[in-house]
């Protein structure tokens, strides 16, 4: 399994499209009203504003357990927009600015992760990816979308995959 292959491009991607979905909310929000930044899905959950932090976590981590970077994700949670789109940015430019070669040995490396109540947990780089990485990111990314779609945001499939464009077949777009 090539990691740098599965987790960049992947990263980048859903990077890009939280930034363009945040976009959206601002522009929503100056409309209509009301405070998207500390709106959530329900009481026990965190906030938009942390659910971007995490996101940018969890870029921090794949980094640092797999290449040995040091962590960059954001100590607190952004108060508006723009300061949650400059967490993304920074996430996103060192997420790009990784070289393939920077994941070599890292599927079989061993990891101990530990959470932040002390838990710890013992995996190669791979079940990392698998089984920790990939969905942790997916689940803050799809927490920002609900919390947004929530609030009346106009998001929908095309926001959330909107890098899938680029492989349209030419002549088979359909609808407006």
């Amino acid at each position: 399994m090539d990691l740098y292959v599965l987790t960049i491009p992947t990263y980048v991607q859903m990077l890009k499209g939280l930034s363009a979905q945040l976009t959206k909310a601002e522009a929503h929000a100056a409309e209509h009203g009301g405070d998207l930044i500390s709106a959530r899905l329900a009481p026990d959950m965190f906030p938009l504003s942390t659910q971007v932090r995490f996101v940018c976590t969890q870029a921090s981590e794949l980094l640092r357990y797999l290449t040995g970077a040091d962590a960059f994700a954001p100590a607190e949670d952004a108060a508006d927009f723009t300061g949650l789109r400059a967490q993304l940015a920074d996430a996103l430019a060192r997420i790009e600015s990784v070289k393939p070669n920077a994941f070599d040995g890292a599927a079989s490396r061993a990891i101990a992760m530990t959470l932040p109540n002390g838990m710890v947990f013992d995996l190669t780089g791979e079940q990392f990816v698998r089984d920790w990485a990939l969905p942790q990111v997916y689940f803050h990314l799809m927490a920002a979308y609900a919390i947004l779609r929530s609030q009346g945001v106009p998001l929908g499939k095309p926001d959330w995959v909107a890098h899938m464009f680029a492989y349209i077949r030419p002549g088979t777009m359909t609808g407006g």
